[in-house]
């Protein structure tokens, strides 16, 4: 099982600014490629002070333009609230810009006050990411591109420059019943259970592996992402604990809640889930019980945890736990551990 780092953004103290915050989050897929992380995910969302990076893309090229190997994926982009005509020249772009280091993530987009704000609602973006897909993958793929459908209406057009090396997709679902079709249609899976418990997160794997036996494929990943923080001692997990659960309190807020977001600030809701239960299903321990559960995913057949680490902590206190993580976690659990640089 390979390691990669989570970019999630978030301008928890608006007084931050966007340049000290990308700046932060530069400075961490550096830090990755020189601890021995296979790569680096970049989120993408608007309008609201958590996983705040606008352009996934442009974000990848400046990542790959600071390092030499890293895999650089978005985790994702939302295709419902994008042109694909314009998007695809864009991802042509970003994988040449990025040497061929790009994985494009791709999704419907999760908080309903965002899609709303941009003029789609909701209830509209699965059936417009389905189109969305089948659009792009056409453009990608082939020249002199026509289609007539719900969402997209366009005379034959070839999106230029064509491209020059492979852009692996891969598919950002939480369902189980989407997670096994987007496996038996042969495509790469991203998903994550939140903080919801082991037997969901399993559900979700097993409805992969379902679907990929099914698909004719090989090779196909299945990459998972969890919240995950080293600690060294109680008093560091409970600190952590509270700043994840912090977090949470507005993620549900814009995820599946009522959207309450003033000047770009999202309002903090209290939480159904205990905070006993939270910590039972997040990965927020000391080395051994974490390499234990690691070991554990790794044997249901996860091929990447993607480790979601911001919790509201300093910089200092991210870069020097994603070291420890490295040097005293990886090893036991990957199956490609570099060293350190």
């Amino acid at each position: 099982m390979d390691v990669s780092h989570f970019l999630n953004s978030h301008l928890l103290d608006p007084k931050m600014g966007g340049k000290r915050l990308w700046a932060n989050m530069l400075e961490q897929a550096v830090h990755a490629e020189a601890c021995g992380f296979r790569g680096v995910t970049i989120p993408e969302h608007h309008l609201l002070n958590i996983l705040l990076i606008p352009s996934p893309l442009q974000f990848a090229v400046a990542v790959a333009a600071r390092t030499t190997r890293l895999e650089v994926a978005s985790s994702i982009c939302q295709l419902p609230i994008r042109d694909m005509r314009i998007f695809a020249g864009e991802v042509v772009q970003a994988q040449a810009l990025c040497g061929g280091r790009l994985v494009l993530g791709v999704g419907k987009g999760a908080f309903g006050f965002e899609v709303g704000r941009l003029g789609v609602p909701m209830e509209e973006t699965k059936p417009r990411f389905e189109e969305s897909l089948a659009v792009l993958e056409a453009l990608l793929s082939r020249e002199e591109v026509s289609w007539d459908g719900q969402w997209y209406k366009f005379d034959a057009l070839t999106v230029m420059p064509r491209p020059e090396d492979p852009i692996p997709i891969a598919l950002a679902i939480m369902a189980p019943p989407g997670i096994e079709a987007a496996a038996k249609a042969g495509y790469n899976l991203q998903t994550t259970p939140l903080s919801a418990d082991h037997g969901v997160l399993e559900n979700q794997v097993n409805a992969f592996h379902r679907g990929a036996a099914q698909s004719g494929k090989t090779g196909q990943r299945l990459s998972l992402q969890r919240g995950l923080y080293l600690v060294r001692n109680a008093a560091e997990a409970d600190r952590m604990a509270g700043l994840a659960y912090r977090y949470y309190e507005s993620f549900d807020n814009v995820f599946g809640g009522p959207g309450i977001v003033e000047h770009g600030i999202i309002k903090p809701l209290s939480r159904k889930q205990s905070m006993d239960d939270f910590r039972a299903n997040i990965l927020i321990c000391g080395q051994d019980e974490l390499i234990d559960r690691l070991s554990a995913y790794a044997e249901l057949g996860i091929d990447e945890i993607i480790s979601s680490s911001n919790l509201g902590q300093d910089q200092a206190e991210v870069l020097e736990m994603m070291q420890r993580l490295a040097e005293d976690v990886m090893p036991k659990v990957t199956k490609t551990a570099r060293k350190a640089a």
